[in-house]
């Protein structure tokens, strides 16, 4: 068969170890090729369910104790200058969906493209505290406030919140953890459903106050920001209590 027909067939079918074994005994080049790239292609998937497996042992223990609905939450923007911090909560199905990990350790492509399939297959709940609220309470609070308005968003049928790193004021029972990110398929979900939410959110932003690069920096403190911050001084998106964007002003 030729080599063009083999692919494609290969595209297409189910990969066995039957079918394994007739790449091996082709002693072809192309073919020889074909089958590195399978056998690499199938070790990532053999990774990824591994990996899956390891990151479930959190919802697997609270299932067993009779939980159904369990939310892993999680936040970005805490160390931004500008713009609101955004939390997410995430409830996802029985069915895997693989390559979930820490959003700010997956790439760009992967992450978007796994935003849109956890979007698709699990239940997802978004808060957000804006930088006047982060002023007044301060960045711990405001974050936990972001939160909980990501539950109340998600479901009313959680029954027990798995979080990276927090103790939150909610009647749920909870698990915090840390890392979670690396630890928890949901609060892993949660990182990067509230990472590309709020990095629309900036690029938005950028459209308003284009000097600032919001749509490259997400508001966080960079040569270009904070040159932008002396010379045309704070947005209405600033966090006027964050100390940079203070001294800057009084500079």
């Amino acid at each position: 068969m030729p080599i063009q027909k083999i692919e494609e067939y290969v595209r297409n079918a189910s990969i066995t170890e039957e079918l394994l074994e007739q790449l091996r005994k082709d002693e072809r080049k192309g073919v020889q090729r074909l089958l590195a790239k399978v056998e690499k292609e199938q070790e990532e998937q053999k990774r990824l369910i591994e990996q899956y497996e390891q990151m479930s042992r959190y919802e697997t223990a609270q299932k067993m104790k009779g939980k159904k609905f369990i939310a892993g939450v999680d936040e970005v923007g805490r160390g931004s200058l500008a713009g609101s911090v955004v939390a997410a909560a995430v409830i996802l199905p029985d069915e895997p969906i693989l390559g979930l990990y820490d959003s700010k350790q997956v790439n760009k492509k992967k992450r978007m493209e796994l935003f849109e399939r956890i979007h698709e297959k699990a239940i997802v709940g978004i808060g957000t505290a804006s930088p006047h609220e982060i002023d007044r309470h301060n960045i711990y609070i405001a974050t936990k406030m972001a939160m909980v308005k990501a539950i109340k968003a998600c479901s009313p049928n959680i029954d027990h919140v798995l979080v990276d790193a927090m103790q939150l004021p909610i009647s749920i029972s909870q698990t915090s953890i840390i890392e979670g990110d690396k630890k928890s398929v949901s609060i892993a979900a949660a990182s990067i459903i509230a990472k590309v939410t709020r990095d629309r959110m900036m690029a938005e932003l950028a459209q308003s106050f284009p000097q600032y690069g919001f749509d490259r920096n997400v508001g966080y403190g960079t040569k270009e920001h904070l040159y932008a911050l002396k010379n045309y001084g704070a947005t209405s998106e600033h966090r006027l209590s964050f100390s940079p964007v203070a001294d800057t002003m009084k500079g």
